[in-house]
């Protein structure tokens, strides 16, 4: 369950950062012909190739001489070619080993990226936005009945009630109060007791007697 909730996080987090997607590769050609490159000075981007076309009847080749990272050619005879992927950004000079007159540059610049739409969720639109019906704040009046007294005609009676003091207990609490039986005295019990052994014993004397 640990791994399958951290796969589940690892996901949206992917989902939701901008992702920078590079532009498709390009491929340009390079003749050599005539005892020369064209065209002699060329502009590509980080991953583009760069061929090289070989249509003179002499060898020809492609040495760097001052680049970011130095490649060499095969010779190249007529109607063969050769291809290179640029993946350092800079000035690549290049010339022709077998004849040094032959001279050219291919200057590469950084690939451009492109910021993916953000995922991130809508805000969901205000409860108060226009069309919806406002909610009323303030009470409607009341209307008195029709048989209720106005305020200035209110019965005496009513006054009286109102100002007196509630002093008498409620009869419910007098009702519970009634209703618990009274606690007998342990002592009462037990003085009962022994008159009640006196008075047998009083009686069997006398029976005796008789």
């Amino acid at each position: 369950m640990r791994r399958a909730a951290l796969a589940v996080a690892g996901l949206l987090v992917f989902l939701n950062l901008p992702l920078a997607s590079p532009a498709a590769a390009a491929t340009q050609q390079v003749m050599m012909q005539g005892y020369a490159f064209s065209p002699a000075a060329l502009t590509v981007r980080v991953g583009d190739t760069v061929t090289w076309m070989q249509h003179d009847e002499a060898p020809h080749d492609v040495v760097t001489t001052s680049a970011p990272v130095a490649f060499r050619s095969p010779q190249l005879s007529a109607g063969q070619s050769w291809s290179y992927t640029f993946r350092q950004a800079g000035t690549y000079q290049y010339y022709c080993s077998v004849h040094p007159d032959m001279r050219a540059s291919v200057t590469v610049l950084p690939a451009p990226t492109t910021a993916a739409p953000s995922t991130a969720p809508r805000p969901l639109p205000s409860r108060t936005a226009a069309g919806a019906v406002p909610v009323a704040t303030t009470p409607p009046a009341s209307t008195p009945p029709p048989n209720a007294p106005s305020a200035g005609t209110a019965p005496a009676a009513t006054s009286a009630a109102a100002a007196a003091p509630a002093t008498e207990q409620p009869p419910a609490v007098q009702q519970a109060t009634a209703a618990t039986p009274a606690t007998l005295n342990p002592m009462l019990l037990v003085a009962g007791f022994v008159t009640g052994i006196a008075v047998l014993c009083l009686l069997l004397l006398s029976s005796r007697r008789a």
